[in-house]
């Protein structure tokens, strides 16, 4: 048999060193990057971490008939995740159960409150004109649609809830901020604001127009003159005006009660959160004038060209985009609050800004002093809200990780104890071989570890029980690989080669087998992530990743530190506990060729007749 060329011996040893020196440096790198990023420990799913589980139930509305569907569903449930995945909420599993219930699992972590608000308001979403506006402060209120200058106050800049805010005396003209200047209407308007800007939140007074109170005195004489009302609702119905005046936001009976057989095409009262988030306000609305369903997109974008901050920009269907100028055209000549119009999700007023212009374009933007988290709230709604059905909360239950953390324990012990008896085989069968086998299951395990705590505040890959059966299995396909190598090599000796030699002849063999075993186990997890869903995706991406994981180990880690070890003369002299004794493995007579021998013409072994 023919040996190897110089040239391609050299390469395949090349620098075993500098390989390992890499693959050591990789590893302290993502061990710094966890520290740093304050990530230590990896994410855990629900059933490790415990968290929320909300049971939604569909509900026909007034006139529908079968509108509960599978397509109705399963569209439902798209949204639904969407809206939950787009707040960065690891690991939420929405699912269908029975043929009207959906069932949404939010593990705990860093936004799963704010999920579990949005999830528990799954209803419709619709745009309605404000007719009247006050703040709520208490049972058995009179409606104040035009107070006196004394009570006017500013309201705060909107944030995702967009209500108007806590009130307070009006600022003198003097007192006003440098940045804001008033419109002949009397609206505040921020300087450099173009009128192509759309739709923004910025600070009115509440219930009444804007301006100074002389201003206000005017303009109310001179409607008085023409024999028009001040600003109040345009003849609510008694029963209506009566509800507005009893209604206490502040009680969450009453804020649920408001919000039962509502119908799109009536005017309603309802209750929104007020600016600062800690109280409430209430509001007559008009009917519905475009659905939500005509919102084709919303996103949360920053502002870098002016002042504006974060903001909430909105694109419309041709139809929504049609009925969005209407509405606006409408309310642009009205005065505040009529000049308003609540985005209404589930009964409840999520934002309410005014309007300047009717905005024609099929394009609006929201804005005002949002944060970050405001504005991606309010954008999530907007994107996700219009579901084809309505649902009614039918159950929220929280789920004790407890369960989940002894099925845990018993996962890692029965884990541990599997690793044990690997490496016991191992060391028995092996003996000083078993060292490089352990050392490349560290290795693998260090990156398995740093790269899925990685993940989890990247990607929100959360840790389930599942996924750390995957880790588990991994272990044996990692001890594989290592096998497959190490009977090559032992081939290779008992064929009578030294070790050096041996141990280079032994990779291309074994390096074939390596990938054509990984990919098959790749190839598997890739198949059960896509059709899968649910925790079985947890299994089928902590699969894929260690499989990935063993090909990088074996190929820039075991490999080159094979190479070393064969340099030294407790594994290249064949000793008993080497595991590469010649006699115990029944090795041939030594591979010997001269010089000579090497370079003699072959010998013409052909039968000649005689």
């Amino acid at each position: 048999m023919a040996a190897p060329k110089k040239g391609r011996r050299q390469a395949a040893q090349g620098k075993p060193g500098r390989t390992l020196v890499l693959i050591m440096i990789a590893l302290v790198a993502l061990t710094g990057g966890m520290f740093l990023s304050g990530h230590t420990t990896p994410r855990l799913g629900i059933d490790l971490a415990g968290g929320t589980s909300i049971t939604l139930e569909a509900k026909n509305e007034p006139g529908q008939k079968n509108a509960i569907n599978k397509t109705n569903m399963n569209t439902a449930v798209d949204i639904i995740n969407n809206r939950v995945n787009g707040l960065g909420v690891s690991e939420a599993e929405v699912q269908t159960q029975g043929d009207r219930n959906i069932i949404v699992n939010i593990p705990k972590g860093t936004n799963a409150k704010q999920a579990r608000e949005q999830v528990g308001t799954t209803a419709q979403l619709y745009f309605r004109p404000v007719l009247a506006q006050q703040p709520s402060t208490g049972p058995a209120e009179k409606p104040k649609p035009k107070p006196s200058s004394s009570d006017k106050g500013d309201k705060d800049t909107e944030g995702d809830k967009g209500d108007k805010g806590d009130k307070g005396d009006k600022p003198k003209e003097s007192e006003k901020p440098q940045d804001e200047a008033t419109s002949p209407s009397g609206t505040p308007t921020t300087q450099g604001r173009s009128v192509t800007d759309g739709l923004k939140d910025e600070p009115t007074p509440t219930g009444t127009p804007t301006g100074d109170a002389k201003d206000n005195a005017a303009k109310d004489d001179a409607d008085k003159g023409k024999g028009v009302k001040a600003p109040t609702p345009p003849d609510p119905t008694a029963d209506l005006q009566d509800r507005f005046t009893k209604l206490d936001c502040t009680d969450e009976k009453a804020r649920l009660k408001v919000k039962e057989g509502v119908k799109a095409t009536d005017p309603v009262v309802a209750c929104g959160k007020s600016g600062d988030g800690k109280g409430w306000d209430k509001f007559i609305l008009g009917p519905s004038e475009v659905n939500g369903k005509e919102v084709d997109d919303a996103k949360a974008v920053y502002d870098t060209q002016g002042a504006a901050g974060w903001k909430v920009t909105m694109e419309f269907s041709g139809k929504g985009t049609k009925q969005f100028g209407d509405i606006t055209g409408k309310l642009a000549s009205k005065q505040p609050p009529q000049n308003e119009f609540g985005i209404v999700m589930d009964g409840e007023v999520v934002s309410a800004p005014y309007v300047k212009q009717a905005l024609t374009t099929g394009q609006a933007e929201i804005s005002g002093s949002f944060s970050q988290d405001e504005a991606k709230d309010l954008a999530n709604i907007l994107s996700y809200g219009a579901l084809p059905l309505t649902f009614k909360e039918q159950s929220v239950q929280t789920v004790s990780a407890a369960l989940g953390g002894e099925q845990l324990r018993a996962g890692l012990i029965a884990g541990a104890i599997g690793l044990a008896l690997v490496i016991v085989y191992m060391v028995a069968y092996y003996r000083g071989l078993a060292l490089i086998a352990i050392a490349s299951l560290g290795v693998s395990a260090a990156l398995t570890y740093t790269i899925m705590t990685l993940l989890g505040p990247t990607i929100k890959f959360a840790l389930n029980l599942p996924a750390v059966c995957g880790a588990i299995v991994a272990i044996g396909i990692t001890a594989d690989s290592f096998i497959v190598y190490f009977e090559r090599i032992r081939d290779e000796v008992r064929e009578g080669r030294t070790l050096r030699p041996a141990v280079e002849r032994a990779w291309p063999r074994a390096r074939r087998t390596i990938l054509v075993s990984d990919f098959v186990s790749f190839l598997a997890a890739a198949v059960l992530f896509v059709v899968t869903v649910g925790k079985v995706q947890g299994f089928a991406f902590t699969l894929g990743l260690t499989t990935l994981l063993d090909v990088v180990v074996v190929f820039f880690f075991t490999k080159p530190l094979m190479t070393i070890m064969a340099r030294k003369k407790f594994f290249a002299g064949g000793g008993k506990w080497s595991g590469l004794d010649p006699k115990r493995l029944g090795a041939k007579p030594p591979l010997r060729r001269s010089r000579a021998a090497a370079t003699a013409a072959p010998v013409d072994s052909t039968p000649k007749e005689a």
